[in-house]
């Protein structure tokens, strides 16, 4: 498995950046000196019990901090980056890549799988131990169980969906260890890597999935980055100008015609694609 290098975060650094850090921290201190000053010089004053006096007081000193623990505690919330469902000190490969039509032909021969005498095109990636033993599948962010189920050809599969439109799927699971409506960390366990009826070839493995907007992404090309590269990337989607203008009668006949044979010879060049959540 490839080891990608963290990046270290100093929390207190970034706090100490900020433009409203240090005004915060005088209004603060001036709060408290104020609160202090008051205090003395009402000291043995009737008014000094004054309920009205004392709620103004506490209530300067919240307005004066509210903003700066409010700032503090989203800086100290980290955001999450997408990572690899599986232990970073497994000795893993990705066996079987993501098939990506802009690549060239010898890694798209590495996005193939051959099931039934037929190439089948990958929507996600294929993970597997180098000694082909079984391994803890983890979630690569948090998220909530919404699906599990099993199938026939592609064996235990977990769905977990994530915000921004995300979702993360695991098939080919010899076990599952989690359940419809879990909440889960990232990291946490959600089973064991198996083998399954579709690729047989890839022995004891697990199938991840990343998906936005309900669309396969290459998983690799946003390992190790934060959640909200993800979030914003734009997904790629088929044009269909072309059912429409035809639909709408916009092409004729003959066109048409061409079109469909033009069609026909590059579907018996394309292999076909296999997802997950077909």
């Amino acid at each position: 498995m490839k080891d990608f290098e963290r990046v270290p975060k100093n929390r207190l650094v970034q706090l100490l950046r900020k433009k409203w850090f240090l005004p915060a921290v005088y209004i603060s201190l001036a709060a408290i000196v104020l609160s202090a000053v008051v205090w003395y010089q009402t000291r043995g004053n009737p008014l000094a019990e004054d309920p009205n006096l004392k709620e103004q007081l506490d209530q300067l000193s919240q307005e004066a901090g509210s903003d700066f623990e409010e700032d503090a505690e989203a800086v100290m919330q980290q955001e999450e980056t997408i990572k690899m469902p599986v232990a970073e000190s497994l000795d893993a490969e990705i066996v079987t890549k993501f098939y990506d039509y802009d690549a060239d032909q010898e890694e798209q021969k590495k996005g193939l799988t051959l099931y039934n005498n037929r190439y089948y095109q990958s929507t996600g990636i294929d993970i597997a131990q180098a000694n082909g033993e079984a391994f803890d599948v983890l979630a690569s962010l948090s998220g909530t169980v919404t699906e599990v189920k099993e199938d026939p050809l592609l064996g235990h599969i977990v769905t977990l969906t994530h915000n921004d439109a995300i979702t993360t799927h695991y098939a080919s699971l010899g076990e599952v260890t989690v359940d419809v409506g879990d909440e889960v960390k990232q990291g946490d366990k959600i089973g064991v890597a198996g083998k399954n009826v579709f690729n047989e070839n890839g022995g004891t493995h697990v199938h991840f999935e990343l998906h936005k907007d309900g669309i396969e992404v290459n998983p690799e090309q946003f390992f190790n980055k934060e959640v909200s590269v993800l979030a914003q990337y734009e997904v790629q989607v088929a044009d269909t100008d072309e059912e429409e203008k035809e639909e709408d009668g916009a092409t004729d006949t003959k066109e048409k015609k061409e079109k469909e044979a033009e069609g026909h010879e590059e579907e018996k060049k394309r292999e076909v694609s296999f997802s997950i959540t077909a």
